[in-house]
C-alpha cells in the first residue's frame, strides 16, 4: 500500500527541489494541498510519480515538478487576478487559488470541468470561477490579468494572451511541438514591451484547437 506522506516527501525532495524550486511557500503548499485527491480513481498509486497522469479526453495532469516550477516563476500574490486555460483535474487551480486573489479557470471539456468542480468542492474556495469554453486562442471573458497559465501546449502562442496581461503581468506557456517544447515565462514590462525567458524543456499534451503555424503552399 502507498505510504502517502512518504511519497509526498519523496516527490518534493527527489523531483521538485532538483528542478530548482526552493521557494518555501511553494514547497509548503505542495505538502498541504492533497494531490492524491485530484488524481482519477485507479491512478492514485501514481499521484506522486514523475509523470503526466492521463485524465481522458486528451488531457493530462502535469508532472509535479512542472506544476511547482510554474508556480514559482509566476510569483503570485493575494491581489493577483489569474486566468488558467485548461482546468483539467482542478489540482493546479487549487494551488493557484491558494496564492492568488482570484482564479478564472476555463475548460473546453464539460466532463472534466464537472469533475474538477467536484474535486475542488472540499476546499470551500470562494475565489475560483470555473468556466466551460474554448480559450485556446484567448478568453473573451475579460482582460487585465496579472497572471495567465496555459496547461496545454501550443505550437504557436496567440498574441491574445500576452495582450490580456496587465503591465507587470506574467504568462506561463509551453510552446512548440513534441518531442521537445519550451516552457516560457513572458512578462509585460511596459504597455508595448514584453520580455520572454525560456524556463525549461518539457513536453505536455496540446490544448484542443491550439493555434498552428501558417503553412505555405507553393
Amino acid at each position: 500500500m502507498l505510504n502517502v506522506e512518504q511519497a509526498r516527501f519523496n516527490m518534493i525532495e527527489q523531483q521538485i527541489r532538483p528542478c530548482d524550486v526552493f521557494e518555501g511557500r511553494i514547497l509548503d503548499l505542495l505538502k498541504h494541498v492533497r494531490r492524491e485527491h485530484f488524481v482519477p480513481n485507479g491512478m492514485r498509486e501514481m499521484a506522486f510519480a514523475d509523470m503526466e497522469i492521463p485524465l481522458g479526453y486528451g488531457a493530462s495532469m502535469w508532472q509535479p515538478k512542472l506544476e511547482a516550477r510554474a508556480l514559482q516563476e509566476l510569483h503570485l500574490n493575494r491581489s493577483d487576478q489569474v486566468l488558467e486555460v485548461g482546468t483539467g483535474s482542478g489540482y493546479l487551480t487549487a494551488l493557484l487559488s491558494t496564492l492568488a486573489g482570484r482564479v478564472t479557470s476555463v475548460e473546453i471539456v464539460p466532463q472534466l470541468s464537472a469533475a474538477a468542480r467536484q474535486n475542488l468542492a472540499a476546499l470551500h474556495r470562494d475565489n475560483i470561477m470555473l468556466e466551460i469554453g474554448d480559450a485556446s486562442h484567448g478568453w473573451a471573458g475579460g482582460a487585465g490579468y496579472d497572471a495567465i497559465v496555459l496547461t496545454g501546449s501550443t505550437p504557436v502562442l496567440p498574441e491574445e494572451f500576452q495582450n490580456s496581461l496587465n503591465v507587470g503581468g506574467r504568462l506561463f506557456a509551453i510552446v512548440g511541438d513534441a518531442p521537445v517544447m519550451q516552457a516560457r515565462l513572458i512578462t509585460r514590462v511596459a504597455p508595448d514591451t514584453f520580455e520572454t525567458v525560456n524556463i525549461m524543456e518539457t513536453c505536455v499534451a496540446p490544448l484542443q484547437h491550439a493555434q498552428q503555424p501558417k503553412r505555405f503552399v507553393f
